[in-house]
């Protein structure tokens, strides 16, 4: 096996966030912009006696993705939980405002997200709160353009808080059963409401709610893949040759409909499996513990099964 394709074949989940571009992308396109040899870091964490990065935890740059050129920002959720901060936030903000402004030498047909964070870096939070804001106005003008922007979720950290937000701001999501999204983490609405309302130490409770197969089933998420950087390169190769819908108002106000419908009909449940009961799923106590086989046929069953609807 060669090492592209040795790459390509490994755990999404457990590969960094350069070995998932290295993975994502034709071999050998990749140029990284702002590099480690460049020491762009932090001036905040030194102050906490944090270590630092010279990448903070962001590889930004473009390259070709079958063919198609694109721009990607990956975070790394090992580094500082894959958090925003004043030089991580800025240097995907860049990235975006050149892909709008259709940077050269190399404009790109798509962008890319490879999200893994759990929101906004407590030490440099204005500076997180403000680099969330202005992604998702870049993302929302990038749109309008007609560029999609693909967000990929399938990391150790998934995409919490501000994460999240940007998540369902893009053109599509793909996730994997690994992946999770959600405005608030776990952690929070437990110190916020109580264990009660949300025990944050149940992890299969966390799945349920957070994870990719309810994202998918909900349609909160576009496609879902398997753990392999495989998986997760063939969909979005797919989706960066689709156009997208247009971004006017006629979107939003159709997605504020979907959104409105989704919370009367399944704003009372308290558990995943409720929600996938109410849905016409068969023995939906199962479908946590279904291989990823057994998922993937339920989600072609569910597809067929609307498309003669």
């Amino acid at each position: 096996m060669s090492a592209v394709a040795s790459c390509r074949a490994a755990s999404w989940l457990e590969a960094s966030a350069r070995a998932r571009v290295a993975g994502l992308l034709d071999q050998g396109s990749f140029v990284e912009f702002l590099g480690p040899e460049q020491r762009a870091m932090s001036p905040h964490l030194r102050q906490f006696d944090l270590p630092r990065a010279f990448d903070d935890g962001v590889v930004v740059g473009r390259g070709l993705l079958g063919g198609v050129r694109v721009f990607v920002a990956a975070q790394e959720g090992r580094f500082m939980g894959g958090t925003f901060g004043e030089v991580s936030g800025a240097k995907i903000v860049g990235l975006l405002r050149a892909a709008r402004d259709r940077a050269a030498p190399s404009p790109p047909d798509a962008v890319l997200l490879l999200l893994d964070t759990g929101g906004v870096r407590l030490q440099e939070a204005n500076a997180g709160e403000l680099a969330v804001s202005e992604i998702i106005r870049a993302i929302a003008e990038l749109r309008h353009a007609g560029l999609p922007v693909i967000a990929l979720v399938g990391g150790r950290a998934g995409a919490f808080g501000g994460g999240g937000i940007i998540a369902a701001c893009c053109t599509a999501l793909v996730i994997s059963q690994h992946g999770r999204t959600s405005v608030s983490g776990p952690e929070v609405i437990e110190t916020n409401k109580g264990v009660e309302e949300f025990d944050s130490k149940d992890r299969a409770l966390v799945w349920r709610i957070t994870g990719g197969r309810t994202r998918i089933l909900s349609g909160a998420a576009d496609r879902y893949v398997r753990d392999e950087i495989a998986a997760f390169r063939d969909a979005a190769i797919a989706l960066a040759g689709l156009t997208p819908p247009p971004f006017a108002c006629e979107t939003l106000r159709a997605a504020q409909t979907r959104l409105v419908a989704r919370r009367e009909r399944n704003g009372a449940c308290r558990d995943a499996t409720e929600l996938w009961a109410g849905d016409g799923i068969d023995e939906p106590d199962q479908v946590p513990d279904l291989t990823e086989d057994a998922f993937i046929a339920l989600l072609s069953a569910r597809s067929a099964q609307h498309d003669r609807r």
